[in-house]
């Protein structure tokens, strides 16, 4: 069996990932599609993604590209988690996991309705979602909060798990406006804040052209491969939250072959994607909470040392910000009140890494200017270096 090495995986990784500075795009498109997706539970992290990707790091081309032509979109879909895709990609990310998300979050919803006991069900929530859409197609774009204002059913309030100690009362807005998202309904549209806010307005949106969800999961097991492979299959399990039925066949379908990698592992290459690649120049790149480098496999271990786990990482397994040389993760970052963007090593890289390591921080500080970025998940280094 044809073998990769860990090194050359970190090799991919600097080129694929477009963190490698010769490796730069103009496009915050091309970025999102060189890691297939980019994460956008914390609305910073897109930005911070795709600048440390970008030749010219800058805000104004990423907020274009997601309010002006709308070239890349939000979507709830892998893992039940807000990505960023390219526009193009869309169709197919909704066909192979956003879809079924959507409906999970339907049936969960009329669940939660039926268990409330005020006779509230799936006809109250289709007058509801009417209502809703037509209120945004007066407005044009609104918050949530100007969306209930406007429509009596999303001041609606039902009690959530009744008779039991989780007991709560919640308003339904949230959850009426993250149905009608999830199937495409409406998008999320410019934030009332700047490009750091999670506070977004909402505009009307169409769903997504129809696509057979096999065809659609092999096409995004292809990009997937061809962006992190070789890879595992519990890697794809993972990265998807697809059952193994369906990650097995989606490397089926898009004819993936077999390669050992370092430890022993069985992983995954597309057909003639087995070549040695040479490396680029060093580089140095400081990524932020859960960027997609960090975050593209199950199983990190040929870029991330044990070692480093407890300091990077939350109780849940969400990383923090992280420190890159030549493929591996070296330490964390952090951004105090100040504004200056400070690292610490966890791994001795010598004189030339700092030296790089310190540039990438100083061209951080310098786009993002006023702004003051703190990831949603914190973690220990974060935490230390922010205080």
């Amino acid at each position: 069996m044809h073998r990769i090495s860990d090194e050359q995986r970190r090799i991919r990784l600097g080129r694929r990932h477009l963190l490698a500075p010769s490796m730069r795009t103009a496009s915050p498109v091309s970025v999102a599609d060189a890691v297939v997706a980019l994460h956008a539970t914390d609305a910073a992290t897109v930005f911070l993604s795709a600048c440390a990707r970008m030749t010219e790091a800058d805000v104004v081309p990423v907020e274009n590209a997601l309010y002006e032509d709308v070239s890349l979109v939000r979507q709830l879909s892998m893992r039940n988690t807000l990505f960023v895709v390219s526009r193009e990609l869309a169709p197919c990310v909704d066909a192979s996991n956003a879809r079924a998300v959507a409906a999970k979050e339907r049936r969960t919803f009329l669940k939660h309705l039926a268990d409330d006991g005020s006779g509230l069900d799936e006809r109250w929530l289709a007058d509801a979602e009417r209502q809703t859409l037509s209120a945004l197609a007066d407005l044009g774009t609104a918050t949530g909060t100007e969306l209930s204002a406007a429509v009596a059913a999303l001041r609606t309030k039902i009690t959530l798990f009744p008779g039991k100690r989780a007991e709560t009362v919640q308003g339904v807005a949230s959850r009426v406006i993250r149905i009608l998202a999830a199937e495409g309904r409406i998008r999320r549209d410019r934030p009332r804040g700047s490009w750091i806010s999670s506070q977004f307005r909402w505009t009307a949106s169409e769903p997504w052209p129809s696509e057979e969800p096999a065809q659609a999961q092999a096409e995004l097991a292809r990009r997937w491969l061809r962006s992190y492979g070789p890879a595992t299959e519990a890697d794809l399990k993972w990265w998807t939250g697809w059952g193994l039925g369906q990650v097995r066949k989606a490397l089926t379908a898009v004819g993936a072959e077999e390669v050992r990698l370092d430890g022993g592992a069985v992983g995954w290459v597309l057909a003639q994607d087995m070549a040695q690649e040479a490396a680029p120049e060093p580089w140095a790149a400081l990524l932020p909470a859960l960027d997609p480098s960090a975050m593209g496999w199950a199983d990190r271990g040929f870029h991330l040392p044990d070692g480093h786990r407890e300091a990077l990482f939350d109780r849940s397994g969400n990383i923090g910000p992280t420190v890159w040389w030549n493929g591996r993760i070296v330490g964390g970052w952090a951004q105090r009140a100040d504004g200056e963007a400070v690292w610490r090593l966890l791994s001795d890289v010598g004189r030339d890494a700092s030296a790089a390591i310190e540039a990438e921080a100083s061209r951080l500080s310098k786009w993002v200017g006023q702004a003051r970025v703190t990831p949603r998940f914190r973690t220990p280094l974060e935490r230390e270096l922010a205080a």
